[in-house]
């Protein structure tokens, strides 16, 4: 009889790609949720006994799911499956019942190394005949759309630009909502990454959003804060990187308020003056700016080269220090997030601003990903 597994994670891309990554010739019934309310739902309707859960997620988080979970005692062994690589974060969910937790990317061999070491998975459960088995089926109706994709319908939905057209041929650029969850999964796991060594050497807990990733006009970097308080005073950095085929800039946003607390961390013990916040600007932008870089880089198969930062204003509103990017481009592929510090009056803005020209080599290499 197959095994009952849930997989949630809001990111389409994500369950895909731990679909793929179960033993093969496992016996499961697959189901898939988006976030934790459905997740709790399909357990309790018999469909979780194994269940694969994500943290970052909208409407209820990995850590609500799993505080139900304990608190109304569901039949189901949870695994977490996150981008958030902090020890906090691996110590919080493992004492609210988790069996253990795996970085995203997902790594096969880890999954099932994890499955067997606590008893959920073993050879003895193998369909012998893996193309005919539940497990198989199931695997593949996952990723039969993103599989079995053709070179044409490659074109329909990435983004095409003519072999040797003139400015004014081409076509406007686009991008669909699928390849919108591919940019933020990845995204979701370089933030992780920078989280985690912020975490690591701060020695706090940071607070991980859900990343927000947007086509948008350049003009519109105002709107994509929408979070950021309008009275609130910020300090900005701003570095150029770029690629094979992609550039782009990073802007660390820091409110002016967080200065007090991030020198305390750092244990700077002198009085802040403009130069120790410039200081404790530079060291932040490299910390989350160079690790987040790293994070999608590496995901991507590709390496960027980072310029010189440059201080684009201290103590000014946000519409000030992103006035001369708005006057680079049209367009821009804009991810945006919000890191805060648990406990701490903390809040930095990190958006990373691909050009409009690069969006075409980013969507070739996330379509050769999904292969």
């Amino acid at each position: 009889m197959p095994t009952p597994l849930l997989i949630c994670d809001d990111s389409n891309m994500a369950r895909k790609q731990v679909a793929r990554s179960l033993p093969d010739g496992w016996d499961v019934d697959i189901t898939f949720a988006t976030n934790g309310i459905e997740a709790i739902a399909a357990i309790k309707a018999g469909k979780g006994d194994i269940l694969l859960l994500d943290l970052n997620m909208p409407k209820m988080d990995g850590y609500q799911v799993l505080e139900t979970i304990l608190k109304q005692d569901l039949p189901t062994l949870a695994i977490v499956i996150s981008g958030d690589i902090q020890p906090e974060a691996h110590q919080r969910v493992k004492s609210l019942g988790a069996l253990d937790f795996i970085k995203k990317p997902i790594d096969k061999n880890k999954l099932t190394e994890v499955l067997h070491a606590y008893g959920v998975f073993s050879k003895d459960e193998l369909v012998i005949n893996e193309t005919d088995s539940p497990a198989t089926a199931a695997i593949n109706q996952a990723i039969d759309p993103i599989k079995n994709i053709t070179v044409s319908e490659v074109e329909k939905t990435a983004i095409v630009v003519p072999t040797a057209p003139s400015k004014l041929e081409q076509p406007p650029l686009d991008i669909n909502s699928e390849m919108l969850d591919c940019y933020q999964e990845i995204a979701n796991v370089a933030m992780g990454q920078a989280g985690g060594l912020l975490a690591r050497l701060l020695d706090v807990f940071v607070v991980l959003p859900i990343p927000n990733v947007n086509f948008i006009e350049v003009s519109e970097l105002t709107m994509a804060l929408y979070d950021v308080e309008s009275k609130d005073t910020t300090s900005g950095i701003c570095q150029g990187f770029i690629g094979a085929g992609v550039s782009g800039e990073a802007l660390l946003i820091l409110n002016d308020s967080s200065f007090k607390d991030i020198a305390s961390l750092m244990k700077y013990d002198h009085s802040l003056d403009s130069n120790i916040e410039l200081e404790l600007l530079m060291d932040m932008a490299n910390i989350l700016i160079g690790a987040c870089l790293n994070g999608i880089s590496a995901q991507l198969d590709m390496s960027f080269s980072q310029g010189h930062p440059v201080v684009l204003g201290q103590h000014r509103k946000i519409s000030e220090l992103i006035a001369t990017n708005t006057k680079k481009w049209k367009k821009t592929l804009a991810i945006e997030i919000s890191y805060s510090i648990e406990n701490y009056s903390i809040r930095c803005d990190l958006l990373l601003l691909f050009t409009e020209e690069s969006v075409a080599t980013l969507n070739n290499k996330i379509a050769y990903l999904l292969d």
